[in-house]
């Protein structure tokens, strides 16, 4: 096996191809605006004269009420102080793993994006995996860990951690004086994931952090806000590790969520939510006739992962062929964080792209697959 490449290393990599590949890397929302999303852009410069009349923190409150009203959040701690804006839910990611004491045993959930553990690492704290298996199973982790991270929807399987799974991870946690951390950075496309987790966490009375996205919903082109959540519980220098990094975060940007999560509520859902699933029927299709199938079929987030035949030749390989025809997918090596030979199986696209992106992106995947197997 080859070395692994971090997984946004590739998703860099596919944005700066000066030959214009097919980029079905990241999961950002990389979309042409909606019509009513295009007037609500239309307004930004009207958002930036309102920045410089309204006090930030009303600024900030409309965005944080606007927002977690939208993806079910309704106890959320809005108001309280306890939510802080960032730039981005990586930066979230890193202000809670500097806030966690070097030397800290956390368990992650596996398999999942490679940042949140490779973060966790860079700041001095030890990991042992999660699998889904085990959550699902409910066997929770006891000490010597400290904290527990999962991502909910689980990115790349879509996996939804249920209502009644994480009130038994927040009880066993308050039982063993352990953290729960939340990566909600997909839950605002998928109902299921829309109950509300604050409720949960707080009704069991353990410490929690939760981090939100708005990357993931929009097409905003890096316009977005990372929302960081903690409990009245947790005693961890949350917001002195958060001073370090940044002032605040830009108060045009959170007039534009405010705005797009009120037309979230108000249909925009539902129509991200058949281009997505119309990208995914499209995949399953075209891939189909070569021996191809969705790993993850009941998912419901804006990714894929496609599950390769044992036979036949690895996502690594695949991968490669793929570039060569000018398409940037990635190989899920790198979500196998504690195990990279785990996800040499599963290649994953980003579902949040015009359908004809998709469409021409997974007819090459199938042409590579096809001259890579011959004798199929």
């Amino acid at each position: 096996m080859t070395e692994v490449v971090n997984l946004t290393t590739m998703e860099v990599d596919a944005l700066m191809d000066a030959d214009g590949g097919l980029n079905l890397t990241d999961g950002h929302a990389r979309l042409v605006l909606t019509p009513q999303q295009s007037e609500i852009v239309a307004r930004i410069p009207e958002m930036f004269v309102e920045a410089t009349r309204r006090p930030f923190s009303e600024i900030e409150l409309a965005a944080h009420k606007a927002f977690f009203s939208a993806v079910g959040q309704h106890t959320a701690p809005v108001g309280s102080g306890r939510i802080l804006s960032c730039y981005s839910s990586t930066l979230a990611t890193d202000i809670v793993a500097r806030a966690l004491p070097a030397g800290t045993t956390v368990a992650v959930l596996h398999p999942t994006f490679d940042n949140i553990a490779d973060l966790m690492r860079t700041r001095g704290l030890q990991l042992v995996p999660l699998s889904e298996e085990d959550l699902m199973a409910r066997k929770w982790p006891g000490p010597p860990v400290e904290a527990i991270v999962v991502t909910l929807p689980n990115n790349p399987t879509g996996l939804v951690t249920p209502e009644g799974h994480l009130r038994s991870l927040a009880e066993h946690a308050a039982r063993n004086d352990q953290t729960v951390i939340i990566d909600a950075s997909f839950r605002g496309q998928v109902r299921d994931a829309q109950y509300d987790t604050y409720a949960v966490l707080d009704a069991a009375g353990c410490s929690w952090i939760t981090i939100e996205d708005t990357g993931k919903l929009w097409p905003t082109h890096e316009l977005k806000i990372g929302m960081l959540a903690y409990s009245e519980r947790t005693d961890l220098p949350i917001e002195y590790a958060f001073s370090e990094s940044l002032l605040a975060a830009s108060p045009v940007v959170l007039q534009l969520i405010t705005e797009l999560a009120g037309d979230w509520v108000d249909g925009g859902y539902e129509r991200a939510r058949e281009l997505v699933d119309r990208n995914r029927a499209v995949v399953e299709e075209t891939l189909s006739p070569v021996g191809l199938k969705l790993a993850d079929p009941e998912s419901q987030i804006s990714v894929a992962r496609i599950e390769l035949p044992e036979d036949g030749p690895d996502s690594d390989v695949l991968h490669k062929e793929m570039l060569a025809r000018g398409v940037h997918v990635l190989p899920c090596a790198p979500f196998h964080w504690a195990d990279p030979e785990g996800g040499l199986r599963y290649i994953r696209v980003s579902l949040a792209r015009p359908f004809e992106t998709v469409r021409s992106a997974v007819l090459t995947m199938a042409e590579a697959y096809r001259d890579l197997t011959p004798a199929r």
